[in-house]
């Protein structure tokens, strides 16, 4: 999981929401789909194009507006930009396990979950060489819960992560070029 700073919403969903009146309330399931693809746009660019949970690339047909803070409850804004994501699976195939947004589903517990919009959360997982997530500290019972609700280890994404871990461990790259290996995958895009 990587950190996401969030930006400021897109012009069009604001301009949207100012349409409010007495007569008419914006909520998130009327957004019209000119409005929802440029939230999902905007969400996609700030986190780079990778999936809030699993960092897995994003792509708009595979992909969906996630909130974080779940919109059935009560407490919540379903247009709080803030509150928005991008995860992955649009939505679940046949066969294909659920994992990360749709796993996760309408559980919240803030004990229990790690947001990827903690700044910190990077530093509370560790991979493994074979891809597997873990928590960096095992009785990190946050960590450990954030990873069976989100479902992160699962092979689809075990097998990803080790595809994208390789690189880093050849032994044959010069400090040098494991540098610049570090550097480019850092970048937001």
């Amino acid at each position: 999981m990587k950190h996401i700073e969030k930006r400021e919403e897109p012009d069009l969903f604001t301009e949207w929401k100012a349409l409010a009146s007495e007569e008419w309330q914006p909520t998130f399931r009327d957004m019209p789909n000119e409005i929802k693809n440029s939230v999902k746009s905007a969400l996609m660019r700030e986190q780079g194009f990778i999936c809030c949970y699993c960092e897995g690339r994003l792509t708009v047909e595979d992909s969906h507006i996630e909130h974080f803070k779940p919109q059935s409850d009560p407490e919540v804004d379903s247009l709080d930009f803030d509150n928005m994501l991008c995860s992955c699976q649009k939505q679940s195939k046949r066969g294909e396990p659920l994992h990360c947004g749709h796993r996760k589903g309408d559980w919240f517990d803030t004990e229990l979950l790690i947001s990827p919009l903690d700044p910190n959360c990077e530093d509370l997982f560790s991979f493994t060489g074979d891809g597997h997530i873990l928590p960096r500290n095992k009785n990190d019972q946050k960590a450990v819960e954030t990873i069976g609700r989100l479902d992160l280890n699962i092979s689809k994404l075990v097998d990803m992560r080790a595809k994208a871990i390789e690189p880093f461990l050849d032994e044959s790259l010069s400090p040098q070029e494991f540098r610049r290996l570090v550097i480019g995958y850092l970048k937001i895009d």
